[in-house]
């Protein structure tokens, strides 16, 4: 989780070891550039919010093979017939590459390349695994994050779900991935702690029940918590509880709804709260919220000041992953850059080193994409993608994931209302620039024929 520690080489797929100890031994020391991106949003996203880029460089720039990976790596089978040149490259393996990427925070489309990479073959090669992976999950959370956020129209929404997520390092990265698309914080003491994220925290329904009664619960909370005690109402019962807490006549900081009918129960503990002259007492809902769910209660005028989205914020259920692709688009061969393209039906990659400009209008909102060879320069778009990597090294300091959710929140302001939406698919306009659409075109018949591709 933290930048300067090494990151270890085998984290990746034996494949892509297979193919480096290839590369190397039969000598192909061609650069490659390859480019990442999604082939196709989920039925579920008009956008994919851009995250997992500073754990996708800091890998790059730490990537080893400490001597015991070698040692096992020339006990593996599949390396039998490999020349023990090559675990000596592995010994002082480093990535030396360039990298582009979006900075995080940024919207981007189908098709779009978040990231692109160009490297020694070998290199390139290595490290597909660990940057799909460290792009696609923080992604996935920060658009799924966004959707939670836009619907709950302003009020904070706290990200809950490090006990449902996939392993405790995924519940710490989600957390950073959900507070760069807007949360309001975690319930992560670890990100907190490791990326400055604000932590809240409530009352398990056990400490209600290992007290003789529930007054005696709140009672005790309220007095090592005097300023800071957010009450759990429904452990036994919603209504009885909050009567309870008006009769104490100690007004506690909030009151949090975890069950039931949370709209209809909103409105009575408002009514309960105002008689009590307590009208500045927060009511906070969770349970199994997500973003449907947000709307739907706050659609039925439901009295509540916050969220708490746990289970459906971490695991993205209703689209637990992206397509994200890396794939090659340039090989340098004796010093000539030569496009490469896919052809085949429906995984079709167009060819060449590309840059993706985003285009405004009058009014200053998004307007459309256009994805462009890196070396154009369409008048009036914005290049999304940036410098990161020069020879294997940051060209700038990490930025601050303060920057990158401020980022984030620019840019839902400039993204068109119906793009916004989570009950209709509408998709962003993304075309192709016409020089690269005839690039592929000729690339495409020319490989019909069975000819040379160029």
């Amino acid at each position: 989780m933290h930048a300067m520690r090494h990151e270890s080489g085998l984290l990746t797929d034996l494949y892509e070891l297979t193919m480096a100890a290839g590369y190397f031994q039969t000598g192909l020391r061609s650069r490659g550039t390859f480019e990442l991106f999604a082939r196709h949003l989920p039925e579920a996203r008009n956008f994919l919010v851009v995250a997992g880029i500073e754990q996708a460089l800091d890998y790059l720039e730490t990537i080893r093979f400490t001597r015991e990976e070698i040692g096992y790596l020339r006990r593996h089978p599949a390396f039998r017939n490999v020349s023990r040149k090559f675990f000596d490259y592995l010994a002082r393996f480093r990535f030396s590459g360039d990298v582009w990427a979006m900075p995080e925070g940024t919207l981007a489309f189908a098709g779009e390349p978040l990231l692109r990479v160009e490297a020694p073959m070998a290199e390139a090669q290595l490290v597909e695994t660990y940057l799909l992976a460290a792009v696609h999950f923080q992604t996935l959370i920060a658009s799924k994050a966004a959707r939670v956020v836009l619907a709950a129209r302003g009020r904070p929404v706290i990200e809950f779900g490090s006990r449902r997520a996939h392993g405790v390092e995924a519940g710490v990265l989600a957390a950073r991935a959900a507070w760069i698309a807007g949360c309001n914080g975690t319930s992560n003491a670890y990100a907190g702690n490791a990326y400055g994220i604000p932590t809240f925290g409530t009352q398990a329904h056990s400490w209600i029940m290992a007290h003789a009664s529930e007054e005696e619960a709140f009672a005790k909370f309220l007095d090592v918590f005097p300023q800071a005690s957010t009450l759990l109402v429904d452990t036994y019962d919603t209504r009885r509880a909050i009567e309870r807490i008006a009769a104490m006549k100690r007004k506690p900081a909030g009151l949090r709804l975890d069950s039931g009918n949370l709209a209809a129960d909103s409105l009575w503990a408002r009514r309960r709260l105002k008689r009590a002259g307590w009208n500045d007492v927060q009511i906070f809902a969770s349970g199994d919220l997500d973003e449907r769910k947000i709307d739907a209660l706050l659609r039925a005028g439901a009295e509540v000041d916050g969220f708490g989205v746990g289970t459906a914020m971490v695991t993205s259920p209703d689209a637990p992953s992206i397509g994200v692709v890396y794939k090659l688009v340039e090989v340098k061969r004796d010093g000539r850059a030569v496009h490469v393209a896919k052809f085949s039906p429906e995984k079709a990659t167009h060819p060449g080193p590309k840059q993706v400009f985003r285009f405004h209008d009058r009014s200053g909102q998004f307007a459309r994409d256009q994805i462009a060879l890196a070396d154009e320069r369409p008048r009036g778009g914005e290049p999304l993608l940036v410098p990161a990597l020069r020879k294997g090294r940051r060209i700038r300091p990490a930025e601050l994931l303060e920057e990158a959710r401020a980022r984030c929140r620019k840019q839902l302001l400039l993204l068109p209302d119906r793009y916004q939406r989570i009950d209709k698919r509408i998709e962003f306009p993304v075309s192709y620039s016409p020089r690269l659409e005839r690039m592929f075109e000729r690339m495409r018949r020319a490989a019909l024929r069975g000819g040379a591709v160029k």
